[in-house]
């Protein structure tokens, strides 16, 4: 069993509050990274410039963040927090807003790297330190050592680097009571998503299973309310936040497998979020695994409670619909981006390009092209 998670977390109603002191023990100057609304709207930008104020720390606000975050807006967000004289970073939001913050950080005290640089991981000087304030149920940046950008190219690549881990993350659901249905569907199903590929992952052991299946039992009776369109109650959100816990402690020890890199292209070429696109591909891990190694699934379902229709049931009503079609060609243009790929060779079994041909082919080929 193998776990390192050096992050301070603090969860719970008015968490944030309860330790603001600790910002004073990182300096008197800070830069706080967000999206453009989502922080504000929550009310977490609020609480966290007046937990500020009261400190007497000066504070700056950089608000270019986007969904999935280009690695030239984290450059600048990394430039502003030097110009400024920052002493840290907070990034307050979803998991776009907090990537950023991570990435940032290595830019606010490497000024000289580039896009190659970042990704490369050849840092000089250790990124200065990051805090986090988590605003949606989803992605688990509050405690991985993960940030995930988009590159010149407008390709998604995930870097990870312990020391992109943040120096104490902050927890607080009341930030995710106001979230739309789209934004809560979307980042529920990335968390289904970490937990069950973090289990089928080839580096999941005892500790990293546990996360996986406390995460799939917390998530399953909220997602499934929210996707017939009930209004959740506070209890509801507050499960739907531990369940993005778990499963970023999960994909923290075992990353994850084939969904989350094939996902990236619809969200690249179709703007399809993120959760939604590597959800897309889940279905096909579960038949996956099923046939492969009926035994090993078959424990993950009994450890979960669920049965294999019902995580497809929950599936198929949390995802939007779509017309994506796709050329053969187009198809084999895609296949080189997984060859020798980490999160596809990370999937137990005998997952390969071929493989994902197949899938594509079944669920994109145009009419008409040959199979």
């Amino acid at each position: 069993m193998n776990f390192f998670m050096p992050v301070k977390l603090y969860t719970g109603s008015g968490c944030l509050a309860k330790e603001q002191a600790l910002f004073q023990t990182f300096g008197k100057r800070c830069l706080i990274v967000t999206g453009l609304h989502a922080a504000e709207k929550s009310g977490a930008l609020n609480d966290v410039t007046e937990l500020l104020r009261q400190g007497n720390i000066e504070f700056f606000v950089f608000n270019g963040i986007h969904q999935n975050p280009s690695v030239d807006s984290c450059i600048q967000a990394g430039t502003a927090a030097r110009e400024n004289s920052a002493d840290f970073i907070i990034g307050i939001g979803g998991g776009s807003a907090m990537d950023a913050a991570k990435a940032a950080a290595v830019f606010a005290a490497n000024p000289e790297l580039d896009e190659n640089g970042f990704y490369s991981q050849q840092w000089p000087k250790h990124p200065i330190p990051v805090f986090l304030v988590g605003t949606t149920a989803g992605t688990g940046s509050e405690v991985t050592k993960v940030s995930v950008l988009t590159d010149s190219r407008h390709r998604k690549h995930s870097i990870k680097d312990d020391r992109l881990f943040a120096a104490a993350s902050f927890g607080d659901s009341r930030y995710t009571l106001e979230l739309p249905l789209s934004i809560t569907l979307s980042t529920g199903v990335d968390v289904l998503a970490h937990c069950a590929e973090s289990y089928f992952s080839k580096k999941a052991d005892e500790i990293s299973r546990g996360f996986a299946i406390r995460g799939i039992q917390l998530l399953f009776e909220p997602l499934l309310a929210a996707a017939e369109g009930g209004i959740l109650t506070p209890q509801q959100r507050e499960r739907l936040y531990q369940a993005s816990i778990f499963g970023g402690l999960a994909i923290n020890t075992t990353s994850t497998c084939f969904p989350h890199n094939v996902g990236y292209f619809l969200t690249e070429r179709y703007r399809i979020p993120h959760g939604f696109a590597c959800a897309e591909f889940l279905p096909d891990l579960l038949r996956y695994e099923e046939e492969s190694d009926p035994a090993y699934t078959g424990a993950f379902l009994r450890e979960t409670g669920i049965s294999k229709d019902a995580l497809l049931m929950l599936i198929r009503k949390c995802l939007p619909e779509h017309t994506i079609s796709l050329t053969e060609q187009e198809i084999l243009d895609l296949l080189p981006r997984w060859e020798n790929n980490g999160s596809v060779n990370n999937t137990r079994g005998a997952v390969d390009s071929t493989f994902i041909k197949q899938i594509l082919k079944d669920k994109y080929l145009k009419k008409g092209e040959s199979s």
